[in-house]
Order: C-alpha cells, then structure tokens, then sequence
C-alpha cells in the first residue's frame, strides 16, 4: 500500500505541475526530503498528511488506497484513426486502466512476482529501418516463431515479455494499445478487427514495450499508417513499422514464395499470400516495396482496392475470446478464493453476471459462483 500511495502522491504533484519544494510547502512540510522520501517509498505518509494531501491535490482517498484504479501510474500509445476523438480515448483509458490494475492487483494478493528486469531492443530514433528490419527478423527466430510468425507471436510475447496481452471490445476507431506501468508491460488489441490488423498492431505494439524506456511513443498515434509530417514521433513510427513487418513476413520464408510466383495475377498472390502469413494484402505489399522486390511496372499495375484486408475467407477467421487465458484465469482464482466478490468483478470490468460466468465458460473454466 504504501508503494501504491508513494506512486500516486508523484503522479498527482506532476499532474498539477508542481515542484517537490512547491507541494513541501503547501503540505506543511519543514523542507522538499521530506516529500522526497515518500515518494521514494522511504518513509511512510501518516493519515494526517495524507488528509491533507487529498485536500491540496484535490483527490479521493480511493486515488490514493484502491488497487483496482491506475490513477497517475500507466503511460499508454494509442493506435486510433482520425475519427477517434480525445474525449473517446481519455474514457476508453480509463476502462483499460481498471482492467489492467485489476490484472495487477489480483497478481499482489496472491503473491505472483512481476518482472523486475524489462527486455529491450538496442534500438534509438537514430537507427536505421534496416536495423529495425534486421530486429524484427531476430526477434521472430529467437522466438522461434517458424515460418508464419502470427500463429505464435501471442504466447511469445506473453512468455519472454512478461506481457499482459488483452483483446477487448474497442469503440470504433480504436486499433489497440501499449501502456507501461510499474513492473508490467501490457498491449491492447481490438478484437473486433480482422486478423491481419490484430497481428499487425500486436507486432507494432512489440516493438513500442521493447524500446520504450529510450523511444517512448506519441500517447497517439494514427492506425491508418499516415507517417506525414516531421519530427521524432514519425521517426519512431516508421521504425516500428519496419519491425513489424519483418517480424510478421520474414525475408526466409517471404523469398520462396516470391521466387516460385510464376507471373500471373499480382493481386491474387499477394491476396493468397497475405492469407498464409495471417496479414494483411496491403502490408504485404509494403513489404515487398521495402523489400525492393517489386518492379515499377508492378507497383504501377496493383490497385489497392482489390487487395483483402485479410486473404482468409471471413469463415474461417475467428473473434478472440475477450481478455486472455492469463486474465481470466487469475480473475477464476480470485473468486474461487475469495479474494474479490463477483459483483465486485462484475463492475470491474463492466459486465453483467451471466456475461461474467460466460467468460469463464468461453476458457472452459467452472464458474466460481452461483447465478
């Protein structure tokens, strides 16, 4: 708890733009060590200077007590197209947040250990996209993701990041997310997108939690893959595109296919390819183009409007299941223990208790309450 209060105390004192020394002082503090020291989790906040925070920083207690909120603590990348007001994003995050502190704080109580060391790529906003390239292309062999890296990027994300991977119901406009918060990396994924954009934006949102201590992303940016403008955002961008599509349509297996094409139809393999690899036909093009493969005469003759967003036949795609294994399974252990009510979790995470029991149905898990 008081780790939670320390964090909270900073994020509240930045928010507002203050000084350690400026708070000290409104706070009634003799110097700014003191306030230094709680908010380094070195000394403990007494209840009455923590009263009189809450009035200062014009707060709740529960900002300061509950577990269940990530008030002040998660720093999120959103990727979501134009139509997708701030308004929208800033509702949808907080959403997020209860979930992911719900994943969290479920995690303390029953004493599972979150990563202390985070993995990173050697990667800054001055590396070239070919060293994004080459990284994404390491990334997916050291993984041992095979020759169609979407089939496995999920659960080896979850294994060697440590990541919470969630797919949930996203307002129109929203693709998904990255968020940072103390000890656990978590990306967000629209489950109502078609399959080639899930695997894309999970692969894109690998990149931002492997490089976001020396690269944090923009807390926007567009899903619609429009890098115009200047500065480092764009940079940051281009780079996470570039791994992610080596990652997603590696050079090794890419290049047989390409080699044994035949001529024919370039829309009808790059709609058949894209289909293998679980992407989509227009990031396949861009590969290609990146690729230095396509000839001008080529490129010329594609019309985007025959390419698939999925070359799969919508039959046999299929919807993930909301959340994750890793979710709702620590979610079943919490109620089956006691640790949290059902209704509790019902309003954490916004659903009815029949939708609640039909989750844990949906993981093949028995429902740990009575209806």
């Amino acid at each position: 708890m008081n780790d939670l209060i320390s964090r909270r105390l900073k994020a509240a004192r930045e928010k507002l733009d203050l000084t350690q020394a400026q708070l000290s002082e409104k706070l009634g503090f003799k110097d700014r060590q003191t306030l230094a020291a709680i908010e380094a989790g070195q000394r403990k906040i007494s209840a009455e200077e923590l009263l009189r925070a809450i009035q200062v920083l014009g707060v709740d207690l529960d900002y300061f007590t509950d577990g269940f909120r990530l008030d002040g603590e998660g720093r999120f990348s959103w990727r979501a197209d134009k139509g997708a007001s701030d308004d929208l994003l800033k509702t949808f995050e907080a959403r997020a947040g209860r979930w992911i502190a719900t994943y969290r704080r479920l995690g303390d109580i029953q004493g599972i250990k979150t990563a202390v060391l985070q993995r990173h790529l050697p990667l800054n906003e001055q590396s070239t996209f070919e060293e994004a390239v080459t990284a994404g292309e390491a990334v997916g062999l050291e993984w041992k993701l095979g020759d169609k890296p979407a089939l496995a990027l999920e659960r080896a994300a979850e294994a060697s990041l440590g990541a919470l991977i969630l797919y949930v119901n996203a307002p129109k406009g929203i693709s998904g997310a990255a968020c940072q918060v103390p000890g656990l990396s978590t990306i967000l994924i629209n489950r109502n997108e078609s399959e080639g954009r899930r695997h894309y934006d999970l692969a894109h949102e690998i990149f931002h939690v492997l490089t976001w201590e020396q690269m944090p992303p923009e807390h926007r940016e567009l899903s619609d893959g429009d890098r115009r403008g200047k500065g480092r955002y764009k940079r940051i961008e281009q780079l996470a595109d570039n791994f992610a599509a080596a990652l997603l349509m590696p050079e090794r297996a890419l290049a047989p296919l390409w080699q044994a094409r035949n001529g024919g139809d370039i829309h009808a393999w790059l709609n058949r390819t894209a289909a293998e690899f679980l992407v989509s036909a227009m990031a396949l093009k861009w590969r290609l183009i990146n690729l230095g493969w396509l000839t001008k005469a080529e490129l010329d003759s594609i019309n985007d409007a025959k390419l698939t967003a999925n070359g799969r036949p919508k039959a046999d795609q299929q919807t993930p299941r909301l959340f994750s294994e890793a979710f709702v399974r620590r979610l079943h252990m919490a109620l089956a223990k006691g640790q949290l009510s059902v209704r509790r979790a019902a309003v954490l995470l916004e659903l009815t208790l029949d939708d609640l029991a039909q989750l844990f149905r949906d993981y093949q898990l028995p429902v740990p309450f009575d209806l």
